[in-house]
């Protein structure tokens, strides 16, 4: 589980320098990356599934981002896309595209349900934490 969390944190500061972040997040990107992916195995090992793991960790990484980027007076996509690349579910689109090539397509449609259902509960995540903060603005007259 350390050496995944190591990775998730590794590839995420990588991810940070293909976007060009500036060097002084970059730990920062790491960190949020890795906290995330913690939060995931945590509660995958927990016994939750695939989906709420990832909706979970959504929320965690997109919450951080929205703490982070008001700290450091610093857009929120900068530790947010970062943040959320150890979440994409890439082997779910790889398996999705290997059983279609094998004529697989019972298989593949359950790998692409899951895959969406993951994008789903993710994309969801970010939508819900950036509400939050109109829902408690009091309305002006």
């Amino acid at each position: 589980m350390i050496v995944s969390i190591v990775s998730a944190f590794i590839s995420t500061i990588g991810f940070s320098i293909v976007f060009h972040i500036q060097k002084k997040h970059l730990l920062i990107c790491g960190t949020v990356g890795a906290l995330g992916w913690a939060i995931y195995l945590l509660l995958e090992r927990m016994g939750a599934s695939t989906v709420l793991a990832s909706f979970v960790a959504a929320l965690v990484v997109t919450q951080a981002s929205y703490f982070l980027s008001k700290r450091r007076k610093t857009p929120i996509t900068v530790f947010l896309i970062a943040g959320i690349i150890p979440l994409v579910p890439g082997l779910g689109l790889y398996r999705t595209m290997f059983a279609i090539l094998e004529s697989n397509y019972s298989s593949a449609i359950e790998y692409a349900t899951l895959t969406f259902e993951i994008a789903g509960v993710i994309a969801g995540a970010i939508v819900i934490i950036s509400l939050l903060p109109l829902l408690w603005r009091k309305p002006r007259r």
